[in-house]
């Protein structure tokens, strides 16, 4: 099938590693020239090498890091010298660490919610008046399931990612009708160094193997595994496509049915 963005120009965030890379990949096998954004320069370099490389299409790189206040705008306007014209936004950057819910503090709250909010919308802002005078653009957030089932530990995550998908559900009624959507991907438990992190921290935390930690997790995902994260890249490279032309404003789990509760 063909999805209808090559030589559309698409930024990645979180781009040199997990669902971040998949993603850039996925693009990429749809002929659409890429701006990598992470923290890490020099293996987004590689990224890019080797995904000009073997897909024959451009590839360029911006190193940031989405903690900073004035991120969003750097990045935006980096990607647009650049690349002249940015059509595709892929929102997604690494969560905050877990902690007590009832042991939380400030600092710790500004940073986890200018990486999930502020720089993302930063972002989105900048890029989408030219995607409205163009008539078309795409803009998709990934977040993550607990938006939909709380994680204990990860309470930063859970109200930063919340307060994001509010934003972009009113975001998207606003420009529905310049050809522009907005929607977001929610992965539930994907084979990512993130989730592995995850699992080592609760491991520690109390005192169970990794592996007890991790047959817990698989007895509550009815599919029976982790997610692999190409599965988690093709919904998103869809909702980037000119089939998704129609949807907008919505927020899919990819979660092998983690989630119980209804939509």
């Amino acid at each position: 099938m063909d999805l209808g963005i090559r030589g559309r120009t698409a930024l990645v965030g979180g781009a040199s590693s997990g669902l971040g890379l998949a993603i850039a990949e996925a693009l990429a096998s749809e002929g659409a020239d890429l701006v990598l954004t992470a923290r890490r320069a020099e293996v987004l370099l590689e990224v890019a090498a080797d995904l000009a490389a073997r897909h024959g299409i451009r590839v360029e790189t911006i190193a940031a890091d989405f903690a900073t206040p004035d991120a969003g705008g750097q990045i935006a306007q980096r990607a647009t010298d650049l690349m002249g014209t940015i059509d595709i936004v892929v929102l997604n950057a690494g969560g905050p660490p877990p902690v007590d819910p009832t042991a939380t503090d400030p600092e710790a709250w500004a940073r986890a919610l200018q990486i999930l909010v502020m720089t993302p919308i930063a972002i989105a802002t900048a890029l989408i008046p030219p995607m409205r005078e163009r008539g078309w653009g795409r803009i998709v957030a990934v977040g993550s399931y607990a938006v939909r089932q709380p994680v204990d530990e990860l309470a930063y995550s859970n109200a930063g990612r919340s307060a994001l998908m509010a934003w972009l559900k009113t975001a998207s009624r606003a420009v529905a009708a310049d050809g522009v959507t907005v929607n977001g991907a929610f992965p539930g438990r994907h084979a990512t160094a993130r989730i592995e992190a995850l699992d080592r921290a609760t491991a520690e935390r109390t005192g169970a193997s990794l592996e007890a930690v991790r047959a817990a997790h698989l007895a509550a995902i009815p599919a029976g595994r982790y997610g692999r994260p190409d599965e988690f890249a093709a919904y998103v490279t869809y909702l980037c496509s000119e089939r998704a032309s129609y949807q907008t404003g919505t927020f899919t789990t990819i979660d092998g049915g983690l989630v119980a509760g209804l939509p």
